[in-house]
């Protein structure tokens, strides 16, 4: 029999989900309802499954719905893809109605919130996923693999720089990620990934961080020192956006006309705020320091405004060195296919024995969004793939992956370091 998903939150990133269930997946999934704060951009959704998927149109619901909606369908599972500070409420929610969760990532934005999750899971037994579609490429399967394998000895430490560039980086600066109560800033939203994967690559935890982080590319203040500041608040329709390279048009996209544009009306979100504007309170440079329960000590950095798209990431140990090397394709999220969300279109990665001759080792480059990390996932959430053991993110991994995000903001607001532990109890 297949199994039942509701959906809530229908922006940008859901279409990755109904995409599998309608798609491939449609013999073992079957999405039953969809809830959203906004009906423009839940019918909008509705005629995408008609028209490219031949679907029927699904039931929706508003917010103030969502256990009406529960009631009503008894999903088995619930997947949470609405504005990050409201994970908990759904997943919360849907875990007290009894059903499983699925959530973007990241699970939630602070430790009062991660601590109800945490609880939760706890008192009804039910399970959270979240879809840390990273792990699965193949690149960083293979980079933990080879540490799993002993390729470098016991890790040691590690350097991990990831580069956005002026179109995918400036994107948070112009949607709702750019107030940090929505996302908990790019250390929580986009960063949760990265320390993801050193959790995953290491077989550890963090135990203490130490961050610096500012705004200073993006936001009027540093446009107005430059002598760049352009006084619209917005850029779709504005003549005096036309020459602007950081300006977007939601009217010339259908996808971003119809689930922001067109919407609007509803709810007054801007899909295309001015990246030099007023109202930016998150940053786009971001040095971190995090010490692991295995005593690795990791150096990272995140850059929002690179000329290139990608990261570099360093792993030493007691037997040699691993470099990897990704070069990938900027997009701006437009609830578009996934494949070309992050594709991977370079990548080297190298193997330097302590007392050894180095080696290229060869990786195939996955397919799809993410590095080929996309479709890996969704063939074993919503398909008959067998699940790669030890892959698949629980609400724990969740929580450990935003921990590192959360303790860099605390460290960013204090300029101390912070004991991981005094945030969450397990």
């Amino acid at each position: 029999m297949a199994k039942t998903y509701a959906l809530v939150g229908t922006g940008g990133r859901a279409r990755m989900f109904y995409e599998a269930i309608l798609g491939p997946h449609r013999e073992q999934s079957r999405l039953v309802a969809l809830c959203d704060t906004n009906q423009v951009r839940m019918d909008y959704t509705n005629r995408v499954i008609q028209q490219e998927f031949s679907g029927q149109a699904l039931p929706t619901y508003k917010a103030a719905e969502f256990a009406t909606m529960i009631a009503e369908h008894k999903p088995d599972t619930v997947i949470v893809t609405s504005i990050d500070r409201t994970h908990h409420h759904y997943i919360i929610a849907a875990l007290e109605a009894g059903c499983d969760v699925i959530t973007e990532k990241p699970m939630t934005t602070d430790p009062e919130k991660c601590q109800e999750i945490l609880d939760a899971v706890e008192r009804t037994g039910r399970s959270v996923r979240v879809t840390f579609n990273y792990r699965y490429a193949p690149h960083n399967s293979a980079l933990r693999e080879l540490i799993a394998e002993g390729a470098i000895g016991t890790p040691t430490s590690v350097h991990f720089e990831w580069l956005l560039d002026t179109r995918h980086g400036a994107d948070y600066f112009r949607r709702w990620h750019r107030d940090k109560r929505n996302s908990g800033g790019l250390m929580v939203h986009k960063s949760t990934h990265h320390f993801d994967l050193v959790n995953f690559w290491l077989g550890s935890q963090p135990d203490t961080v130490f961050a610096m982080g500012d705004l200073k590319f993006y936001g009027r203040a540093n446009a107005e020192e430059r002598g760049v500041f352009t006084p619209y608040t917005r850029t779709t329709g504005v003549e005096a956006a036309k020459d602007d390279r950081f300006a977007i048009s939601l009217t010339d996209n259908p996808v971003q006309k119809g689930l922001y544009w067109d919407a609007e009306k509803e709810d007054g979100y801007q899909r295309d705020q001015n990246v030099f504007g007023d109202g930016i309170s998150i940053e786009d440079t971001m040095n971190v320091m995090v010490r692991y329960r295995n005593k690795a000590v990791m150096t990272y950095s995140l850059h929002a405004y690179a000329p290139w798209e990608g990261f570099n990431v360093a792993i030493n140990g007691t037997g040699g060195r691993l470099e990897l090397m990704v070069r990938e394709t900027s997009y701006i999220n437009a609830g578009s296919t996934s494949t070309a969300e992050g594709a991977a279109k370079g990548i080297d990665l190298y193997h330097f024995p302590l007392h050894g001759e180095p080696r290229v080792v060869p990786v195939m480059a996955g397919e799809g969004g993410h590095g080929g990390g996309d479709k890996i996932m969704l063939d074993e959430i919503f398909g008959t793939a067998t699940p790669k053991p030890g892959y698949g993110a629980n609400h724990r991994d969740g929580a450990l992956s935003i921990l590192t995000g959360i303790a860099a903001n605390q460290s960013f607001a204090t300029g101390l370091p912070v004991d991981v532990k005094t945030l969450v109890k397990f």
